[in-house]
């Protein structure tokens, strides 16, 4: 299932955080063709307002791309809305869910499991890219519990970890974690581009192991998105 995710070892998705869907087709179809674009994260506001069968329909339409679909923060529910979550996602079209399980360990193993149960891949995140979020630095969530959320994904059989792309430390930090009990993690990284991360030092504190980059803004706010999507994928495919 891993192997046949994403084409190459290292890539760009695009995050597709536009407001309208005609800017999420006009998206698709400037970078779908783009050499090192592996896939497309759709977010819940465009899932709110047009639907995810709708959104996989219109990227089906133009590439055969996987759909990664970030609910912001799914996997946060009771273990008991696990697998209805699930089934949803899978019939929507999806091949991905990315969660972030700030619920605690059993809503964790419970969606880790529900999206394994119905074919999904998981990709599982622990500290987010923004500031404040760790207690340490002024947030909610105690500074251990990325840690915690990133081994008990890696006891579910998780592969696949979202780590903030603009906190090189924090990458390396995890990088050195995950080694030590997976074979080959692979890294998704958003924060690169608007939020002040760059792929080069990004990708190269996992240097390696798969790692792709999440971008936003950076690509679809550009004048010529095609242009800005294959300045971030040459860099990229430079670690290939």
């Amino acid at each position: 299932m891993y192997e046949k995710l994403l084409h190459l070892t290292h890539g760009v998705i695009p995050a597709c955080d536009v407001a309208t869907i005609e800017e999420f087709k006009t998206l698709i179809g400037q970078t779908c063709s783009v050499d090192g674009i592996v896939g497309y994260k759709v977010g819940c506001t465009l899932a709110l307002s047009y639907g995810i069968p709708k959104l996989t329909e219109i990227v089906t339409e133009q590439t055969d791309l996987p759909v990664i679909y970030d609910h912001q923060k799914a996997g946060t529910d009771i273990p008991q809305m696990s697998a209805k979550f699930a089934e949803v996602c899978v019939k929507a079209g999806v091949k991905v869910v990315i969660i972030f399980p700030m619920a605690g360990p059993a809503a964790e193993k419970a969606f880790i499991e529900a999206l394994f149960q119905t074919e999904l891949v998981p990709w599982v995140g622990g500290e987010m890219t923004h500031e404040k979020y760790l207690s340490g630095e002024g947030g909610f969530i105690d500074d251990d519990a990325p840690k915690e959320m990133y081994k008990i994904a890696v006891e579910c059989g998780v592969e696949y970890f979202v780590v903030p792309g603009n906190k090189t430390d924090v990458i390396r930090k995890y990088n050195t974690l995950l080694s030590e009990t997976v074979k080959e993690p692979k890294f998704c990284m958003p924060g690169i581009g608007v939020q002040g991360g760059g792929i080069r030092k990004a990708f190269e504190a996992v240097k390696g192991k798969e790692a792709y980059a999440i971008i936003g803004s950076a690509i679809y706010k550009s004048r010529d998105m095609e242009r800005a999507a294959r300045g971030f994928c040459k860099e990229a495919l430079e670690f290939l």
